[in-house]
């Protein structure tokens, strides 16, 4: 996963929706490896633009804003400047977080749809698409939920399942309902501009899958190899919504640009504002240059649920359009579970970065430490208070802060907070700094490489190097017999500390700040670690102060006391089931005789709100049923549908008709109906047992 040296680096982090605050999962996903490797990078002097910002437009923030009962600019500008607040807080260094509501924003993503659109790269075509009646509007993808066909999960979205990963299209869902209404939408003809993603599949094949075999992660590769495999179609890049930046078309009149054709676009409009703001010029970053070499490095972190969109839509966008770079590298991490379970906002069922800082004001790097120990590179992982508890008290505060603490506590004790000279190094001393001058490349190599993990661990066995030199060498025990050899001790102690400081600095930046400040250090260059001399003889250290402090049991037991208090809220938020009816037995249920059957006719039922009247195939006959559905079916959309049905009922007379069964049917908490069915079609009459 090696990519070459680059003058110039492009470096963005996904742009989260701005319809809601942060949680611990989407730091463990693309924040926090985006701003270890950016700060590794601005260590060894390298020109790089950081770019994010909010996504303010596509379906997730008008469905919030109706949740919410107000406007999507209210919703943008609430969660824009809690979004941002968080990440300042928390320490991640973007050079600028941006909006994609900003007019630069807009008018450059129109610019890309008309460059494509005269270029002829768009399919014009119309297709039906899923209308909620009752609310009078044609749907977008994340308007409308069902069931996965691929792994029936009931809750998939219009264009992806997020428990499977597949990519979607609405029509594709099992038992479609609208998210607005909450009913089975109908189809109706609107027109559509489309991108030929099947016209860029052998360069993409290309460009992939033969160009970044060795260099793409294998989650990633492995992901894109089986998009591609399967071949890829069209997708549309217009919307009928009325919240996102206009098509700049005459004909489009109310039609909106695809959020994922204008979200990615977001990051060049955020480095056109930084370009703007700072006297840069932005094209360096993103356009091709008369020079190859020239040409910035794009890498992109992101969550596994943004691969296709990053590594195969994006870059078809780019390449279509001509002028821009492509993706050097595209890591994307896996999921982050809690606490046993997914992390699920729905469910308030998350760690969220606001509250956590609230919380734990001054304990940044401890989240950061501990996220990055456990991210979940190519699998995923998971992260539980008790674990948070450990990690920091038995590594950051038991290893690291306390050889710190050590060394610079003994060296105010013993010399005033003075460097010491060394001399007559002992083979052991030699060795230690042979083993300190050995890590800067080894965490290079890792960083470079995008194992943030193994960096990390790395980087902790500097301090466990410090650690256990000190507890050798008891320089608390020789200060009585040999002074000279405690000064040896505590300057090679010293330089670890010195080497800390620096090589800490993208893994924990909060530390190494109160570190360079304890030494009275100022070299942060990553040149400057391994060298064993970094604090000069004579050098006056700063006063001493503990790095960390352990987290308490109070503490951990009240983050977990909220997690099942928002267990409960969300419990209360269900209506609870009817309760269990009395036992019967099996004799008693034997006799029912439950078949599914199919609608060949369907009618409402003169003078009757609820009622319909429907022609069913038992696969034994064909016969009549009324069934009190009609408020929750429309009579021909439901024929031709697989039903499941009480055969051997007796008949009654409902309303001048002789209706021979029933017809199962499920009740949510909110009243609607929806049929019980198997999960697969099955021939009329099949017995259900």
């Amino acid at each position: 996963m090696k990519t070459r040296d680059f003058k110039r680096y492009t470096i963005t982090s996904a742009l989260p929706y701005a319809n809601g605050p942060l949680h611990i999962g989407h730091l463990a996903g693309a924040y926090i490896p985006a701003d270890i490797f950016v700060r590794f990078l601005r260590m060894n002097n390298k020109d790089v633009a950081f770019v994010c910002g909010s996504d303010e437009h596509g379906a997730a923030i008008t469905i919030k804003a109706k949740k919410e009962g107000i406007t999507p600019q209210e919703i943008i500008d609430k969660y824009n400047t809690q979004i941002k607040e968080s990440f300042e807080q928390f320490g991640i260094s973007f050079d600028i977080y941006h909006r994609t509501s900003a007019k630069i924003h807009h008018e450059l993503s129109q610019e890309f749809f008309l460059n494509l659109y005269h270029k002829g790269e768009f399919i014009e075509k119309f297709s039906e698409q899923y209308y909620d009646e009752e609310y009078h509007q044609f749907l977008a993808d994340r308007y409308i939920i069902g069931t996965c066909p691929n792994c029936h999960n009931e809750g998939a979205y219009g264009d992806q399942c997020e428990k499977c990963g597949t990519s979607l299209s609405p029509t594709d869902l099992i038992n479609p309902k609208s998210t607005l209404s909450g009913k089975t939408p109908v189809l109706r003809e609107t027109k559509h501009w489309y991108l030929p993603l099947d016209k860029y599949q052998s360069w993409l094949e290309k460009w992939l899958l033969e160009g970044k075999k060795d260099i793409l992660k294998s989650n990633v590769y492995g992901q894109c190899s089986s998009w591609l495999k399967s071949g890829l179609q069209a997708r549309s890049m217009t919307r009928d919504l009325d919240w996102g930046v206009d098509v700049p078309l005459e004909e489009a009149q109310g039609k909106k640009l695809y959020v994922w054709l204008d979200a990615p676009i977001g990051y060049i409009s955020a480095t056109k504002q930084w370009a703007l703001d700072n006297g840069k010029d932005w094209e360096k970053y993103w356009k091709k240059q008369e020079n190859p070499a020239d040409d910035a490095c794009l890498i992109h972190f992101i969550g596994k649920d943004n691969i296709v969109f990053h590594c195969i839509i994006f870059p078809s966008i780019l390449h279509a359009h001509g002028e821009y770079i492509l993706p050097e590298n595209i890591p994307a991490n896996e999921f982050l579970n809690l606490e046993g379970d997914k992390l699920s906002t729905s469910r308030n069922h998350a760690v969220w970065l606001h509250e956590y800082l609230a919380d734990f004001p001054d304990k940044q790097d401890e989240l950061r430490y501990v996220l990055t120990s456990i991210l979940p590179e190519t699998s995923d992982s998971e992260f539980t208070w008790k674990d948070f508890q450990a990690r920091v008290n038995n590594e950051l505060v038991a290893i690291f802060g306390n050889f710190i603490n050590r060394v610079l506590v003994l060296s105010h004790k013993y010399f005033d907070g003075t460097v010491m000279p060394a001399s007559m190094l002992t083979e052991k001393d030699k060795l230690v700094l042979s083993e300190l001058a050995r890590y800067p490349k080894a965490i290079s190599t890792s960083l470079s490489q995008y194992r943030f993990r193994e960096a990390l661990a790395q980087f902790m066995n500097v301090a466990r190097l410090g650690n256990k030199y000190l507890a050798d060498e008891e320089p608390w025990k020789l200060i009585k017999t040999d002074e000279e050899r405690v000064k040896t001790v505590l300057n090679i102690g010293l330089q670890i500390a010195a080497n800390l400081a620096v090589l800490g600095q993208p893994f924990l930046p909060h530390t190494a700040t109160k570190l360079f400040d304890m030494l009275n250090f100022q070299e942060r260059s990553w040149d400057a670690a391994g060298k064993p001399q970094l604090l000069v003889d004579g050098h006056q250290l700063g006063q001493a102060q503990l790095l960390f402090e352990k987290i308490t049991d109070e503490q951990i037991d009240a983050q977990l006391a909220k997690l099942v208090e928002a267990k409960a809220d969300n419990a209360k938020a269900i209506v609870t089931a009817e309760p269990v009816k009395p036992n019967i037995s099996f004799d008693q249920f034997t006799p029912l005789d439950i078949r599914t059957g199919k609608i060949l006719t369907a009618e409402k039922v003169a003078k009757t709100k609820k009622l319909l009247k429907m022609t069913i195939d038992t696969g034994i006959d064909q016969r009549t049923i009324v069934s009190g559905i009609a408020e929750f079916f429309n009579p021909e959309d439901i024929i031709g549908k697989q039903v499941s049905i009480l055969v051997n009922l007796e008949p009654r007379e409902i309303k001048g008709i002789l209706s021979q069964g029933m017809i199962l049917m499920a009740e949510d908490a909110d009243g609607r109906l929806d049929f019980v069915v198997p999960q697969s079609a099955m021939k009329p009459g099949s017995i259900i047992r």
